[in-house]
């Protein structure tokens, strides 16, 4: 039974979520300092951009995975976390200090939330957390959503295979500047 279920995950993270297989949005968002991140700024690396909200249960989880994949990774990757309203930077700094969290963690009023989760008045509903790997290129390669990550099926070691593949593959253009 357990060799079904973690085949099941893997086979759950290699296919590209709903949201893949499209250039990232553009994106400019301060952090608690107010040091601005550019999107475009990580060309040429791997990019982790999570959605998430300070109160929510599975983001501190999916956090802890982060966290893990930085100590892995390096500066051969970029994460980052996105916060949108209610949070506040008070929230976001009592979340970082509580989780140890070591990335940026950014502010968003909304547009590149909209953007990357394709929120519509169709599509109003937001989960949290959501999970958007893109390649070297800027293109969204995978996205892992609330269900997800909910069920167990994004961990280190899965997120590292994804990761993995990401480094293999040759950029097919672009430039970044070094952070």
């Amino acid at each position: 039974m357990a060799c079904l279920m973690l085949l099941c995950g893997t086979a759950s993270l290699n296919a590209a979520g709903k949201l893949s297989n499209r250039r990232a949005p553009g994106f400019s968002l301060p952090d608690l300092k107010g040091q601005q991140y550019d999107g475009a700024d990580f060309r040429g690396k791997v990019l982790l951009v999570e959605f998430m909200q300070t109160g929510c249960p599975f983001c501190k989880t999916m956090s802890g995975i982060l966290e893990q994949t930085k100590a892995k990774y390096g500066t051969r990757i970029q994460i980052l976390s996105v916060v949108v309203m209610p949070d506040t930077p008070d929230n976001v700094q009592k979340y970082i200090k509580e989780q140890n969290i070591t990335t940026p963690i950014l502010f968003d009023c909304g547009q590149m939330t909209a953007s990357y989760l394709k929120i519509t008045q169709q599509n109003p509903i937001v989960k949290f957390p959501h999970l958007f790997l893109v390649d070297k290129d800027g293109t969204i390669r995978n996205d892992f959503d609330h269900d997800d990550i909910n069920r167990g099926l994004v961990t280190a070691k899965a997120l590292a295979a994804e990761i993995d593949k990401l480094l293999a593959d040759a950029p097919q253009g672009g430039s970044q500047k070094k952070r």
